[in-house]
């Protein structure tokens, strides 16, 4: 497996639509304002959160249950500033949609900006011929509540090319969240 650089992240968005809408070079203004940058860099690609949220609450006192997980444990917010609670989390997705070619493996890593806030960005790879909006979840490991910018760059997507396609996709195989739009909660 090979680390793609931006060339080929370039060549791909637009040939093949893997990225859509696609930034052609880090942006880190936006009318002027600073924001935290997105776009593609030289190995990667750093991907904006959708103003939509859920963050989550213990309000009903629900057990968390990736099998059946309750959705009145989460508040829904529409906005471009999300706070999450002290050690809480919330629950987001990519403005970017994706269509991940068969022979590619994509792993998310935080932004440094965030982590140096003791904030967590988890997304577990994105498989080959996976396609949707990224779910994103957001930790707050601190004592304080954090904030989180919708349309500005949470974190980067680096892509790996196989020398061979796999033998099963995640389409193949009926993967539960093939084709997912807007936050997706577990699906046991």
């Amino acid at each position: 497996m090979t680390i793609k650089s931006d060339r080929w992240i370039e060549r791909m968005a637009h040939e093949n639509g893997m990225i859509e809408p696609y930034e052609t070079a880090q942006v880190r203004t936006n009318d002027g304002e600073k924001v935290i940058s997105y776009g593609v860099s030289s190995y990667g690609y750093d991907v904006r959160c959708a103003p939509d949220f859920k963050i989550f609450t213990n309000i009903n006192s629900a057990v968390v249950d990736p099998k059946a997980f309750d959705e009145r444990s989460f508040v829904n917010v529409e906005s471009d500033v999300c706070i999450i609670p002290p050690n809480s989390f919330a629950l987001a997705r990519t403005v970017e949609y994706f269509r991940i070619p068969r022979n590619v493996l994509t792993i998310c890593l935080g932004k440094s900006t965030y982590a140096r806030c003791g904030i967590i960005v988890n997304v577990t790879p994105l498989e080959p011929e996976w396609e949707g909006h990224v779910t994103l979840e957001f930790s707050n490991t601190t004592p304080l509540p954090a904030r989180i910018y919708a349309n500005e760059g949470v974190a980067q997507m680096i892509f790996l090319e196989s020398d061979e396609a796999c033998a099963v996709s995640y389409a193949d195989r009926g993967g539960k969240y093939q084709g997912q739009v807007g936050v997706t909660l577990p699906r046991g």
